[in-house]
């Protein structure tokens, strides 16, 4: 595994032009292709540079710059009086000013060293206890309000105190809870003799914002050899182009603000397609490493249709480069909001003992999602070509058709059936004579027409009529 949170740091940095100055791109960017526009690469050689021209466009149009490792650093372990606990405390100074991250640690028995998961807010984020205890691996909470508080950033937060050129217009909380995250592995590094943690093997998960939240921490540090976001909705997993076609979900004119960049709103509605990057590529950063995203098809709005897309297209780029099995989605419903069901545990586990645990015989072929009717390719399948076209979708069926004749039905006293050969039926309904057009609907029991029908299936139905 990587031992610099950026390996590519030194790579070009990548243009990066003003909505007006963006192409339309209607389907899901190339995610090979170089942002200049001077060809693709699917050299794994390459990727380095490649990764970080899409993390240049995600801080700059997205969630802010996250700083690099400042040099003033230090941490301790505090062992704690129970067995196995203890504090990781860890202190970043910049400009003179001083951020302290306290982290719980939970140890297995042993001398180690131990394979570790943080979890956003707690010691393992949503994902059960007992997917980490009795495998060897270490438990870290990352108290994120310690860098700037959830649903409520202030200037006074840490992280924009230390930081005052990045403020709540221009850096969202993604990238500074990201950058506290890095902080807290900086952390790890220095306290080796006294928490003995493999740092070869770390793993970060959270759920929902948290999900989002381990996400971007995943993808912005290459020190993390696992990332498992849960049920991480808009602006995690889901792409925000496909997003934009879907009802009431989490989309780029739909989200908080505060955890991103205000000026992101630009690319809301038909702009989407000028954003030069989307969330497929977001989670391809990650690669070669190893990520797992879960879905919850019992709330739309985390727009669970967007993420599948979105994971399939993540998962040609760790195929391409021959990585297929470190890339996994788990897709179902019937279960609450960041709950785990029993289903999704042996995918879990298997993430978990094969790239925390280091067991490379586990199976972690995991694709399992409830839309086989979807056709994803359609949002890539130029890739690898010079226009980016988006297929239509085919037509709609059109379904069931009930004909319902007025002349066959009853009709009040103001309607009379007249006979005609060429008329439906051989006739058909007027108003009796002497009765004018009313101005408004007709009602009363002299006006009414029923036409009675039965369905055998729950559906949306047109009424069409001819007069």
């Amino acid at each position: 595994m990587y031992t610099a949170e950026n390996t590519g740091a030194s790579c070009p940095a990548p243009p990066l032009p003003t909505l007006s100055q963006l192409p339309i791109v209607q389907p899901l960017p190339d995610p090979f292709m170089w942002a200049d526009g001077r060809g693709r690469t699917t050299k794994f050689s390459d990727w380095e540079c490649r990764r970080n021209e899409i993390k240049a466009q995600i801080e700059n149009y997205e969630i802010g710059t996250k700083p690099a490792r400042p040099q003033n650093i230090t941490a301790s372990y505090t062992a704690g009086t129970g067995t196995g606990t203890g504090t990781l405390t860890v202190n970043v100074t910049v400009n003179g000013k001083t951020v302290t991250l306290t982290s719980p640690v939970s140890l297995p028995t042993g001398p180690g060293p131990f394979a570790a998961v943080i979890g956003m807010n707690s010691l393992s984020g949503s994902v059960p206890a007992a997917v980490f205890t009795g495998r060897n691996i270490a438990r870290i909470q990352y108290n994120h309000n310690q860098v700037t508080t959830y649903y409520n950033p202030q200037l006074t937060d840490p992280f924009y105190q230390l930081y005052p050129d990045q403020n709540l217009a221009n850096a969202g909380q993604y990238a500074a809870w990201a950058w506290g995250v890095s902080r807290l592995i900086d952390g790890l590094e220095l306290v080796q003799a006294s928490l003995p943690i493999d740092l070869k093997h770390l793993g970060v998960t959270g759920c929902s914002y948290a999900g989002k939240m381990a996400l971007f921490a995943g993808a912005l540090d290459e020190r993390i050899a696992l990332t498992i976001a849960q049920e991480s909705g808009g602006g995690g997993a889901p792409a925000w182009r496909v997003s934009e076609t879907l009802g009431a979900v989490e989309k780029l004119d739909a989200t908080d603000y505060s955890w991103f960049k205000d000026d992101m709103k630009q690319f809301a509605g038909t702009n989407v397609a000028k954003l030069p990057h989307d969330h497929h590529e977001l989670m391809a950063m990650i690669a070669p490493r190893a990520l797992l995203v879960t879905g919850n098809t019992d709330f739309d709005w985390l727009a669970n249709p967007a993420a599948y897309v979105s994971a399939r297209a993540a998962h040609e780029v760790y195929k391409t480069f021959g990585l297929g099995d470190r890339f996994g989605f788990y897709i179902d419903g019937g279960h609450n909001h960041c709950a785990v069901p029993t289903t999704q545990v042996p995918a879990m586990q298997a993430f978990v003992d094969k790239f925390l645990g280091g067991d490379a015989t586990v199976n972690t072929n995991i694709t399992v999602n409830p839309y086989p009717a979807v056709d994803y390719q359609r949002w890539y399948k130029w890739w690898g070509t010079a226009t980016p076209i988006l297929p239509p979708l085919p037509p709609e069926p059109l379904g069931k058709r009930i004909w319902l004749e007025t002349e066959c039905a009853p009709v009040g006293a103001s309607w009379e059936i007249v006979a005609d050969t060429s008329a439906a039926h051989g006739a058909y309904v007027k108003v009796k004579s002497g009765l004018s057009s009313p101005a408004t609907a007709p009602a009363g029991a002299a006006a009414y027409v029923v036409l009675p029908f039965t369905t055998d299936s729950a559906a949306t139905y047109s009424l069409l009529a001819r007069l």
